[in-house]
């Protein structure tokens, strides 16, 4: 199913939404196969843990090899429905929303799932009953494990992410915000939302379906379906850039290293509280400099939520792009 063919209406009325259980499917599939340096060093963060929980689980074991299928040479691969199903409903749905919406599976309906995407007979120990429940216990350690403990950072740059796009989709249409969605992801044109490189036929989005654009901050792209709901997950703007970009001998003594330092952390849009935990600085030291950054027209803000987001400029991106030389003194970092 390598395209999507979506009605003008069904467009109009797609949204952005925030899943947790997208966070738990990139965890889960970054374990089983790390390609990149970040998806290995994720990896290294928690495999071991997962493997030996794993070996005393072996019909969790069962469910995790048979919920992903590598197909075309190992290119691309197939993702068992319940890992993308149902696609959030509301713009931030919770993980105790979400683990609802699983417990309402039965085994069959996992079962069901397995076979369609390995395209084999099961384990005999998926054949049992209790399927359900394994796949619940999976998604519990997931989240517990890999991502609960960040999900307050990551959230916020999910949510920084679709903040941005929605402005983007004011200005500049959804041709312009449906180019970067990762790999295999693009806006053919004429109605076209092209999903993965499979080769089969083009589907049309039935009328009353809902589409949803879900970021992640994994680096993996996907799409999921369920009944009239469709949605898109992809890898979320910076989503593991460094904290600290090299920085330059020329913005600091210009405007100061600690406002430089926020300028160029602001590269996307980012709350107060988000820059206090990258930078170090105090809650009003931040204040104060976006303070003068916003009265020079570096940066702009809007609000999201309860929160105010701010980010860069054109002319805030021209004097970051011209602070190029290196400072020895301030080692990059980075973060998951």
């Amino acid at each position: 199913m390598g395209i999507w063919k979506v009605p003008v209406d069904i467009l109009a009325e797609s949204r952005f939404a925030i899943s947790t259980l997208a966070e738990i499917t990139g965890s889960l599939s970054t374990l089983r196969g790390a390609r990149t340096p970040e998806q290995r060093a994720f990896r290294a963060a928690y495999g071991a843990a997962f493997s030996d929980w794993l070996a005393a689980r072996p019909v969790v074991s069962d469910l995790v090899r048979a919920s992903f299928r590598e197909i075309q040479g190992g290119r691309f691969g197939l993702t068992a429905d319940f890992l993308g199903m149902p696609p959030p409903r509301v713009a931030r749905a919770s993980f105790e929303s979400e683990l609802a919406q699983l417990r309402r599976l039965t085994d069959d309906d996992v079962r069901a799932d397995l076979i369609a995407t390995t395209g084999e007979p099961l384990a005999p120990t998926l054949r049992q009953p209790g399927v359900r429940d394994a796949l619940l216990e999976l998604v519990v350690w997931l989240w517990t494990h890999t991502v609960e403990s960040d999900w307050a950072r990551r959230e916020q740059v999910l949510r920084a992410d679709i903040v941005a796009r929605t402005d983007q989709l004011a200005r500049l249409g959804w041709g312009s915000v449906l180019r970067d969605l990762g790999r295999d992801h693009e806006w053919v044109g004429n109605g076209e939302l092209r999903i993965n490189r499979f080769d089969r036929p083009t589907m049309s989005l039935p009328a009353g379906s809902r589409l949803t654009f879900v970021p992640t901050s994994h680096s993996g792209s996907w799409a999921g379906w369920h009944r009239n709901s469709y949605a898109l997950y992809y890898p979320v703007t910076g989503r593991l850039a460094a904290v600290g970009a090299p920085q330059g001998a020329g913005l600091g003594p210009l405007i100061g290293e600690s406002r430089a330092q926020i300028l160029r952390l602001l590269d996307g849009p980012r709350s107060t509280t988000h820059l206090v935990a990258l930078t170090g600085q105090t809650l009003g030291a931040v204040g104060r400099h976006l303070k003068v950054l916003l009265g020079a027209g570096a940066i702009v803000r809007r609000r999201s939520g309860r929160e105010v987001l701010y980010w860069r400029t054109p002319l805030g991106d021209s004097l970051v792009a011209s602070d190029t030389a290196p400072n020895p003194s301030h080692p990059s970092r980075s973060r998951r």
